[in-house]
């Protein structure tokens, strides 16, 4: 413990009129002493007052403290003084010297000869350094943070513009961690002190963490482009340090302190994904005034939807969720922001008495169905329940829907339903299919139904997605599992990927399959690294013995692909007016799927997975497009583009 810290906490425990009369006392000894010790300075000599030079002495607080007190020297807190209330410490000093002068004029009148000219002069400059100089030695000696904090290492803000300052001062009055400075892209401003810290050029964080133990760089340009940031964000990763940010100069606005709006960069502001807003009137259209029901409501995606359909004032939304603390989580969460209904409903998707029920109660006009089993290993280790409730399940949602006219249906798919290797994905396979057998029959009977699917590939933080788990293992100290080095994925954000859905959804023309533009697919080993170094620690490998958290390959998993593929065949794709979406036409019949499907599930009914296994995979290879049989059609992993296929 500091030696300090007794006094910091009786001084932080004091009645605020008690720190004001101390501070009043302790003034009166330093103005005493100050004229002392200019009486002093002018006879060169230690000085014995006389009687009317004790008057004289005596005069210099009575003058002062009444300044001080107008001058609002008692009404600051000494913890969070700034560094610019120094000129008012001196303009303060500069009036009480000159009252003082006052009176010994006033004395010299009356013939007491007992104040040589020079002494004013010192009194004003001792008495200034004396009066500012005690205050900032109470702020960083008394208030200095303790050595257990200041082991934590120094923090540099990039960004020297008035959020960077703010932050700055905001942090120091906190006396939580040492500032080294600023880092800085305007050369203008290289070797300037602001906000009383120096501005280095970006070259120097390498010496500044090599010789000054920088920890902790926070990025502080609250209006900086995604693609800036990006781009900064990259760069500093190849730093054993952590990176925190400000969030937008908008998201500041909300009168929080400036320090509790630090944040911690989340990892999709390394994938360089460039946002695109969203068009309001899609989403309008699709939601509002109109009843809405959400199947998986409780789940990740369907959670963000959920959110979503709610800014937008749908009728009403009804919560479709057999996870029962996942949907009372979902409907208390939505419950108290939303002025419509908000009704859940306990069931399974693959009970058909109950969805029929619940779409005509409450007249749905639009649903996304989102419920279904989505972890690989975990549907390939329960491959039965997995078929069950993804196939049969979409099979019961969509004939539900079909047959109570809901206008709108969306069914969420994944990048995994091509080419599939896995239970998982030859079931989302299955469940498009489904969809468009029920567009065919819609087009057929010219109900004006619209149904439609939207495929696209992982979600950042989603359950059971590898982000959390490497979030877990990093701070648990490691080790972070990769099943192989080179193994890719595509990511997005939740938020982006349910405005690209209800997006889609409007669209829809009928049977069409969606796909959501995902970018560059992303290295997992890159993504488990950038993760060990925004947290501030560092990979340890045969370069780097030293490292704080190891990177391990433990094989892959069943059905697991090396590489994920967003389309059959690129040449089916067209783009929509939405530059995120494009549409893979694949409307007309399905061939033998009621067959397929009565032969599946009577291999459900028998519990006999080898068999059901085979009907799964073998109707997908026989319903897939003429561009997937082609020899050639896997190496389109390999330049996979922007593009969709049915």
């Amino acid at each position: 413990m500091s030696i300090f810290e007794p006094m910091r906490t009786a001084l932080a425990d004091m009645p605020r009129p008690l720190k004001r009369v101390v501070l009043i006392c302790f003034d009166i000894v330093v103005l005493v002493a100050a004229v002392w010790c200019s009486y002093a300075l002018r006879y060169g000599d230690f000085f014995v007052p006389r009687p009317r030079q004790w008057l004289m002495i005596g005069a210099a607080p009575l003058v002062a403290i009444p300044i001080f007190i107008r001058m609002g020297l008692y009404r600051a807190v000494i913890r969070y003084l700034p560094e610019r209330a120094i000129w008012t410490m001196l303009q303060a000093m500069t009036l009480a010297a000159l009252g003082w002068v006052a009176v010994a004029f006033v004395s010299e009148m009356a013939g007491n000869g007992i104040v040589p000219r020079s002494v004013p002069f010192f009194y004003w400059l001792i008495g200034g350094v004396m009066i500012a100089g005690s205050r900032f030695a109470a702020k960083t000696f008394i208030w200095a943070p303790p050595k257990e904090q200041l082991r934590r290492g120094q923090i540099v803000i990039y960004g020297a513009g008035e959020a960077g300052s703010q932050l700055a001062v905001a942090l120091r009055s906190q006396g939580r961690r040492l500032i080294l400075g600023f880092i800085d892209d305007n050369k203008s401003l290289h070797g300037r002190d602001i906000a009383g810290q120096r501005v280095y050029p970006p070259s120097e964080l390498p010496t500044l963490i090599d010789n000054y133990g920088v920890e902790e760089v926070i990025l502080s340009m609250p209006s900086m482009t995604p693609e800036r940031r990006q781009q900064i964000v990259s760069n500093l990763t190849q730093y054993p340090i952590k990176i925190r940010t400000l969030p937008h100069i908008a998201d500041l606005l909300t009168g929080k302190y400036l320090v509790n709006q630090i944040q911690e960069i989340d990892i999709d502001e390394l994938l360089g994904r460039s946002s695109v807003p969203a068009e309001s009137d899609l989403l309008r259209d699709m939601i509002r005034d109109r009843s809405i029901m959400i199947t998986g409501a409780g789940g990740s995606i369907g959670s963000e939807l959920c959110r979503l359909v709610t800014l937008w004032s749908p009728k009403l939304l009804v919560l479709f969720e057999q996870n029962e603390f996942a949907l009372y989580n979902a409907h208390r969460a939505l419950s108290q922001k939303a002025s419509f209904p908000v009704i859940p409903v306990l069931g399974s998707a693959t009970d058909a008495a109950l969805l029929s029920r619940v779409l005509t109660e409450h007249n749905i006009e639009v649903l996304f169905h989102a419920a279904a089993h989505k972890h690989v290993p975990l549907v390939e280790a329960n491959a039965l329940e997995g078929m069950r409730n993804n196939v049969f399940g979409s099979l019961t949602v969509t004939q539900a829907a079909f047959e109570a006219g809901v206008r709108d249906f969306v069914l969420i798919s994944s990048d995994k339903a091509v080419r599939p290797t896995n239970v998982m994905g030859a079931t989302k396979r299955w469940a498009e299919l489904i969809m468009r057998h029920f567009a065919g029959k819609a087009s057929a009977s010219g109900t004006g139904q619209r149904f439609s699917a939207v495929r696209f590939g992982n979600v950042l933080g989603s359950n059971g997605s590898v982000v959390p788990l490497f979030e877990e293992q990093i701070a648990n100290g490691g080790p972070v599992t990769l099943t192989h080095p080179d193994m890719t994925r595509y990511f997005m954000s939740i938020h982006e990927a349910a405005e690209l859905i209800v997006q889609a959804g409007a669209l829809a023309e009928g049977g069409d399959t969606f796909l959501l533009e995902m970018g560059e697919p992303v290295k997992i080993s890159d993504l488990a690294r950038n993760m060990i170094q925004l947290a501030g620690e560092t990979v340890r490998d045969a370069a780097n013995p030293g490292g704080s958290v190891e990177i391990v390959t433990v094989g892959s998993r069943p059905g697991e692909k090396m590489f994920e593929e967003l389309f059959y065949d690129p040449a089916s794709a067209q783009p929509t007016r939405h530059p995120k979406i494009l549409r893979a036409l694949g409307r007309g019949e399905i061939n033998d799927l009621q067959y397929a499907l009565d032969k599946l599930e009577q291999a459900l009914a028998a519990r006999d997975e080898t068999a059901a296994r085979a009907i799964l995979f073998d109707f997908v290879a026989e319903s897939a497009p003429q561009a997937d049989i082609s020899p050639a059609a896997p190496a389109l992993a390999q330049t996979a583009q922007p593009a969709s296929g049915a």
